[in-house]
């Protein structure tokens, strides 16, 4: 584990400011007694986010079609959202589940955490795997409905040639998700 002494924020103010972001200016004094400044985007009071990866049965992925305007295009994902105020990632992966796909979970178990460019976001990403679906549709916020896709697991690599998807974090859920039903359905080795 690295035990070098974190260094110490000299002074933080407001670089930049829009409707959805928030810049900071964080000067910082490393314990070399160099100083820098470095930009990130503030965090919010968000409780985070969480990514859904729920899967039919052992070996099917649910994932969605849904236009993303960053790309100008339809990217295939996995259902996703922000964790409200007072929810917990299992309950708002539950949420965004019958909101974007129409299942709820009876089984719904934390994978792990991601960031994104963790050099200038404090973003994390709750990873949850959904199994056990039941339908059960709930009115989200999407402007349109969402295209559902079923994809297999075994197949998971083709999903990549259909550049279709392309986004990091789905990209890391699946494979994690995989890899974990993966070594539950595989027998121990006979001694």
């Amino acid at each position: 584990m690295n035990q070098r002494r974190a260094p110490e924020i000299v002074s933080v103010r407001t670089a930049a400011r829009s409707r959805l972001f928030h810049i900071e200016a964080v000067q910082l004094r490393f314990a070399n007694g160099t100083e820098r400044e470095f930009e990130r985007v503030a965090g919010g009071d968000s409780a985070g986010t969480v990514i859904v990866v729920p899967m039919l049965d052992p070996s099917t992925f649910v994932l969605v079609r849904e236009y993303a305007v960053g790309l100008e295009r339809y990217e295939l994902g996995l259902p996703m959202g922000r964790i409200e105020p007072g929810e917990s990632a299992l309950e708002a992966a539950n949420r965004e589940l019958m909101e974007e796909i129409g299942f709820g979970a009876r089984r719904l178990e934390p994978l792990h955490t991601l960031s994104l460019a963790p050099g200038i976001l404090g973003y994390r990403a709750e990873v949850v795997l959904a199994t056990d679906l039941y339908p059960q549709r709930r009115e989200g916020d999407e402007p349109e409905p969402v295209e559902v896709v079923l994809w297999p697991a075994q197949r998971l690599e083709q999903v990549l040639a259909t550049r279709e998807l392309s986004e990091a974090r789905t990209l890391a859920a699946l494979f994690l998700a995989r890899e974990l039903v993966g070594r539950r359905d595989t027998p121990p080795a006979a001694s």
